[in-house]
């Protein structure tokens, strides 16, 4: 439930100035322009099922992007039943809408692959939920290798567009006639980063799947260990689980969501430790908080 100081889990991630914002739940505009992520960045919304505190803030932030002027298509993706919740919504409350929405419907027949656009691909897997629920997988696209000048240069290639095409991935021909391919001189394409973001769920392979070797993986950690036997029957995890699996997946960091509104701040000091005993780079995260990745190389 959103909380006087702690709004409902909701994680924007920005690359290429775009943002890909994972759930929605209830007033998720308010930190959204408090923390000024830009709604003209935003390109697509995933959201992982259809319970209030994931998806009820939907409405304002779509009214909210309908008061900017020529804003850009909306990419919606989500489990089944999303399509028809956006259209009772704009019919029910008469909603003005003044751009393209996409929607995109998971089904047992629409494959691993969600999204994809000139920066990312997004994949989804069901996970194990009291209804159906997905979690995703964002990756950035490969970026060319490195440029090698001395290379460029001693095969005698002159500075100015040849070496542009070279770099991107395209063999020229030099002025006196001699063909460099841009293996040559560009080393092996470079991975873009990789990000996870699963909650509400048991315990479950997917979860695995998801993470498998991602930079980053945000997890739901709803309870402490000692509260094992409620997270089992609501079909949630504990710290020390979600830990466990972004261990085993290869995670280089986790970071815990979708934490219970009963614990306070010790408890959640209580709760990162329990994570970081099982995945040493395991933290609970914060309100507002603003994480800035690396690229891997």
């Amino acid at each position: 439930m959103p909380m006087p100081r702690r709004h409902l889990t909701s994680v924007a991630v920005r690359t290429g100035g775009v943002v890909y914002l994972f759930d929605c739940g209830e007033g998720t505009q308010v930190p959204y322009k408090a923390k000024h992520v830009g709604q003209r960045a935003l390109r697509v919304v995933a959201i992982t099922h259809l319970h209030a505190d994931h998806c009820l803030g939907l409405p304002g932030m779509m009214m909210l992007r309908a008061q900017m002027d020529d804003p850009a298509p909306l990419v919606l993706v989500g489990p089944p039943g999303l399509g028809r919740f956006v259209g009772h919504v704009r019919g029910d409350l008469a909603i003005y809408i003044n751009y393209p929405i996409e929607i995109h419907e998971w089904s047992p027949s629409a494959g691993e692959r969600a999204y994809e656009d000139d920066l990312v691909r997004l994949s989804w897997r069901p996970v194990e939920h009291s209804v159906l629920c997905l979690g995703y997988r964002l990756e950035e696209r490969e970026r060319p290798g490195k440029f090698d000048a001395d290379a460029a240069d001693r095969l005698g290639v002159p500075w100015g567009p040849l070496r542009g095409e070279l770099q991107g991935g395209r063999d020229v021909t030099l002025p006196g006639g001699r063909v460099v391919r841009a293996e040559e001189v560009v080393g092996r394409p470079r991975r873009g980063r990789r990000i996870a973001f699963v909650t509400d769920t048991a315990v479950t392979p997917a979860i695995e799947q998801l993470a498998r070797d991602v930079d980053l993986a945000f997890i739901e950690g709803m309870f402490l260990p000692e509260h094992a036997d409620e997270a089992r029957d609501k079909k949630h995890l504990t710290a020390q689980q979600a830990a466990a699996a972004a261990q085993r997946a290869g995670a280089a960091r986790l970071v815990l969501v979708h934490v219970s509104p009963r614990y306070e701040r010790g408890d959640l000091e209580q709760m990162a430790e329990v994570a970081a005993a099982v995945h040493p780079a395991a933290e609970v995260g914060r309100e507002g908080q603003v994480i800035t990745l690396a690229l891997p190389d």
